[in-house]
């Protein structure tokens, strides 16, 4: 096949090809692992804020640390970088599996796992993210960022619903032993890639190196208010990993398998939408899909607050799953598309913050509100907050108008 004139000239790049299949099959570990660790920790407390905790203590480290991790990311190879990441990760599933396994597991186990699991984020994401510019060309950029989110999705689709079959069957412990697995096969791909060495940067204290990356977010606009919408809706609205249990067990009434089948059709919608995503990649990101995938997906979630039944549950995962990904694959690849060589790691860190690590503002609240007034409360407040900043963050926007990047005439090396 001829990937450069096919939908998805990103796999033309040997380091890509290696890349989509070590984290094909880790991806489905991870969301196996998400799936069963969402239901044994509903199962400990029944607390929807209990969850939303352990949540938020996974993506604490990140909100805290991943400028930190950003700079390393820029200095520091990337691939042996990740090589260290992921090992880390895979032996976390294993621990989680043998507490599991005999029997003593507790909530604070979880807890402190989740935590151990944030600081590896905390490096792995930026350098994850600023790596796709060592594995392709910068006009095949933006087709390897949409094909990783449907690589992530469809682990999404796979990954869900093999737990739930698995939790019904074994119980939770098999799907962390599974993702632990899992792990080796990326860390195999990332063993045998080449990769060329990109321009080091020169050393500095660790704050002017945070302030160069943050100073250059700061003076682009279409940067500044990709990340700023960006921040909100994960704030507000993509708690999907706190929403959906929820929904599938206190208001659907269902089992394991049900919760499993609704990540799955949330799964279907984003890898759909990431692979329309990829085969228009070509003529560049679509800014435009950014507020809308924002709104849309804010809709979702509100209208799930009405749901008493599953079908009309499974089309807004479905819809919401759709627009999740035109949203954050867009803001993606605009963000990547604008950033130099020298600053990507950094900038990818403030991505990495704002996106994941507003989660534990989201987690706490969303849980705090369905705890206080009922899990259909969850949903309205989630989307309703969703659907204002997105209307007020467009028209700052508009306001501040168009501006060159900031720091484009350092130039990019790709």
């Amino acid at each position: 096949m001829d990937h450069r004139r096919g939908p998805f000239p990103a796999l033309r790049h040997r380091n890509f090809r290696l890349f989509v299949f070590g984290q094909g099959i880790s991806v489905i570990g991870t969301w196996m692992q998400s799936t069963a660790q969402v239901w044994l920790v509903l199962t400990l407390t029944n607390s929807p804020f209990l969850l939303g905790t352990v949540n938020a203590f996974q993506w604490i480290p990140v909100t805290l640390l991943s400028l930190v991790g950003g700079v390393y990311a820029d200095r520091l190879p990337k691939r042996r970088l990740l090589l260290i990441t992921q090992t880390s990760l895979m032996v976390l599933p294993f621990v989680l599996a043998l507490l599991t396994w005999t029997g003593i597991v507790r909530y604070w186990h979880i807890a402190a796992l989740a935590l151990l699991l944030g600081l590896t984020n905390s490096l792995d994401m930026p350098t994850r993210q600023s790596f796709f510019a060592e594995m392709v060309e910068r006009e095949d950029l933006a087709n390897a960022i949409a094909l990783n989110s449907a690589i992530i999705n469809g682990g999404r689709v796979i990954g869900p619903a093999v737990a739930g079959l698995i939790i019904a069957s074994a119980g939770v412990a098999p799907a962390f032993l599974l993702n632990g697995i899992s792990f080796l096969a990326v860390i195999a791909a990332l063993a045998s890639m080449q990769v060329r060495p990109m321009l080091a940067v020169p050393r500095q204290p660790m704050l002017d190196h945070i302030g160069e990356g943050l100073r250059y977010v700061r003076q682009t606009p279409t940067v500044l208010t990709t990340l700023v919408l960006l921040a909100a809706v994960s704030a507000f609205v993509l708690n999907f990993n706190i929403l959906i249990p929820v929904l599938a067990r206190s208001v659907l009434k269902g089992s394991a398998g049900t919760y499993g089948t609704l990540l799955a059709t949330v799964g279907t919608g984003s890898l759909i939408g990431a692979l329309l995503l990829a085969s228009a990649s070509r003529q560049g990101p679509r800014r435009e899909l950014i507020p809308l995938g924002a709104a849309v997906v804010s809709l979702a979630v509100f209208f799930l607050g009405f749901t008493h039944s599953y079908p009309p549950a499974a089309a807004l995962a479905f819809i919401g799953g759709l627009a999740m990904i035109l949203f954050a694959s867009s803001s993606n690849s605009v963000v990547q598309m604008q950033v130099p060589d020298q600053l990507r790691g950094r900038v990818m860190s403030v991505h990495a913050m704002v996106f994941a690590g507003s989660s534990p503002i989201g987690a706490i609240l969303t849980g705090g509100v369905m705890d206080l007034w009922g899990p259909a409360a969850g949903f309205f407040v989630g989307g309703s907050l969703g659907l204002l900043a997105t209307a007020a963050i467009v028209l700052w926007a508009r306001r501040l108008g168009p501006k060159p990047p900031a720091a484009l005439s350092q130039g990019h090396r790709m």
